[in-house]
């Protein structure tokens, strides 16, 4: 394998869901934007995002502060209040872009017959607040962001393409200036030299076993910029959705949590429900509460899943609501309009990553981090359901604004290093990597789940960091492959969380500890630092 091309753009954007292609398409209108997307351009996180966008759009029953004072509650004390009222206050100046670009909100008639957004609420938000296309919003999002991307003359798209690594300066360790990119279709390596270059690459929730997440999930971004010299914060944190279908024709098919906010009720296996045993607010508690609930039922009845029932609904209500589950079942044979759906959480949301201030940046010049990728301060120690995507957008816009205010005065990158492969060879042990990956994944569900103890993430660290010795020997011999390059970075992160998870000498949030079960009276965000 020969590398055998080099490219030049102004931006160059890794990642292709609501956050790469917003920032892509605020930025076209005024300079050259790559957008590097490891699979077909409409894959990854966004397209299967099924509840919604939070924003105050009904300022007569609601208001930004309540949207705060909801996203603090469910941060479990670790959010930064300014990052979540810097979020609230632009939802809904974005989500009108959103519209702009053609997103197609669901609308309804009010009692005077005037239209408006139809608004439903979720776990842990206090009003309906809302705004969604059925139960697909994901998807009609992505749709429509990746139409608008492929019509645009000053965006290329580079697909099927894996991000190896942030190529930083040769004058200053503290600047990148472009990454190495591999080119899959061709098995080759290649380079993109780029004023700027942002991370959107979006979690790492492939890293355990079970997870709600498409393959692309592999932690990327986090990894490349850990290896370049980035902080992470709050790796501790990974959300397990409630609720992910537990069938083995439809395996990472989440039930939307908005079914629980029309009214859908979590029941054992004998119909009886257990939500009132464990949180006031019921089947509406925060995803951590719900998470740990169900996995306490199942361990303590032996159970394979619980069951999620709204079929106590009108079925008009139900498939109108949510025709995608409902098809989506009924392909399977459940009719969810006449049975409960069989249900159990799995890995969903990477709190933590990248630290980055209000416009996107981070400890090193030139490099953005935008999206699931990033920390914030919005989330803290749990995320509040549909502030994911909005994140996205007020982030991205952010971003762009940022990056415009100084795209005429930087210079263009000088020429990278070329990749260097002289002392590797073609590897005839594949099984390898295959046997690491199922190891990784499989030690992190049993030991780095829903409920942690202090021995078993201790057990997680010695063998992550046998695994990451074994990776760098392979990545060193060998040449590079898509599953070198995901497991690489999916090591990386493993042992990102583990080290995070046990400096957290309590439990909060998204990190439950038999060990320290208590709070602690200072709670502060978990900042790692590379050596």
């Amino acid at each position: 394998m020969k590398q055998l091309k080099h490219h030049s753009t102004d931006v160059v954007v890794i990642g292709s869901g609501a956050a790469g292609l917003s920032l892509a398409l605020s930025l076209a209108n005024h300079c050259h934007v790559t957008v590097v997307s490891k699979g077909a351009l409409k894959e990854g996180s966004t397209l299967y995002a099924q509840g919604g966008i939070a924003a105050v759009f009904d300022k007569k029953n609601d208001s930004i502060e309540s949207h705060v004072d909801d996203t603090l509650a469910a941060g479990a004390g670790l959010c930064d209040r300014e990052a979540v009222h810097y979020t609230a206050s632009n939802a809904k100046n974005c989500l009108k872009w959103l519209i702009e670009q053609g997103v197609p909100f669901d609308m309804e008639f009010d009692s005077k017959g005037k239209e408006r957004f139809h608004l439903t609420r979720e776990g842990g938000h206090s009003h309906r607040r809302i705004l969604h296309t059925a139960d697909a919003t994901g998807k009609a999002v992505q749709t429509t962001l990746v139409s608008q991307v492929l019509s645009h003359a000053n965006i290329r798209v580079f697909e099927q393409y894996n991000a190896i690594d942030l190529i930083t300066s040769k004058t200053s360790n503290k600047q990148v200036d472009g990454i190495y990119i591999y080119n899959r279709r061709a098995e080759q390596v290649e380079t993109i030299s780029a004023k700027f270059v942002a991370l959107a690459t979006g979690g790492a929730s492939k890293v355990y076993l079970y997870t709600s997440n498409p393959d692309v999930s592999s932690g990327d971004g986090i990894a490349m910029a850990w290896r370049a010299g980035c902080r992470v914060a709050n790796m501790e944190f990974n959300q397990f959705h409630p609720t992910s279908l537990y069938h083995p024709e439809l395996q990472n098919f989440l039930i939307t949590e908005a079914m629980r906010g029309e009214g859908a009720l979590l029941k054992r296996p004998d119909g009886t429900r257990f939500m009132p045993d464990f949180d006031e607010r019921e089947e509406l508690a925060p995803r951590d509460v719900v998470a740990r609930a169900i996995d306490y039922e199942m361990k303590r009845l032996g159970a394979n899943c619980v069951y999620l029932d709204i079929s106590h609904k009108e079925k008009d209500f139900i498939i109108e609501h949510f025709p995608t589950i409902y098809a989506k079942c009924l392909s399977v044979g459940l009719d969810i309009t006449k049975e409960a759906i069989p249900v159990v959480p799995a890995a969903h949301y990477t709190c933590g990553g990248v630290i980055t201030d209000f416009n996107g940046t981070t400890d090193l010049h030139n490099l953005y981090a935008v999206g699931e990728v990033a920390y914030t301060g919005l989330h803290g120690a749990n995320r509040m359901a549909s502030n994911s995507l909005l994140e996205c957008i007020v982030f991205a816009h952010a971003a762009a604004k940022d990056i415009l205010t100084k795209i005429e005065a930087m210079p263009i990158p000088p020429a990278l290093p070329e990749w260097d492969e002289s002392r590797v060879s073609n590897s005839d042990e594949e099984v390898v990597i295959t046997h690491n990956w199922h190891e990784l994944r499989l030690f992190m569900w049993d030991y780095v789940g829903i409920v942690r103890s202090t021995k078993r993430l201790e057990r997680a660290l010695r063998r992550v960091e046998l695994l990451k010795q074994e990776i760098h020997e392979y990545y060193a011999n060998f040449r590079v492959s898509n599953n070198l390059l995901e497991l690489r970075n999916l090591v990386q992160v493993a042992e990102l969380i583990i080290r995070s998870a046990l400096e957290r000498k309590e439990s909060r949030g998204l990190h439950y500890t038999l060990d320290y079960p208590e709070h602690s009276d200072n709670p502060k965000p978990t900042i790692l630092r590379p050596n």
